[in-house]
């Protein structure tokens, strides 16, 4: 969430298999929106979720950064995805 990080700054591929989510703000200077698309793109069933606007760390309540709107609906996402792992 908020970010993301290219896999190749890991020993290797991502895992086959293994499910992935990401969400960050279209705008967010610090989400890595390019990494997160390319992420996208590159691993198989992957998905990326963009809200509109340029907060980071937007679902954290106590920061003025927080988006309620964003935050509830990145949480029923995760949940979904939580769900749904088998």
């Amino acid at each position: 969430m908020h970010g993301a990080i290219p896999t190749s700054e890991f020993d290797g591929p991502w895992p086959h298999g293994v499910p992935l989510q990401i969400h960050t703000m279209e705008d967010d200077e610090w989400g890595d929106v390019d990494i997160a698309r390319q992420l996208a793109e590159e691993i198989e069933g992957a998905e990326l979720f963009l809200y509109p606007g340029d907060r980071h760390l937007f679902t954290d309540n106590s920061l003025p950064s927080y988006d309620e709107s964003a935050a509830t609906l990145l949480k029923q996402r995760a949940l979904n995805f939580l769900e749904n792992l088998e």
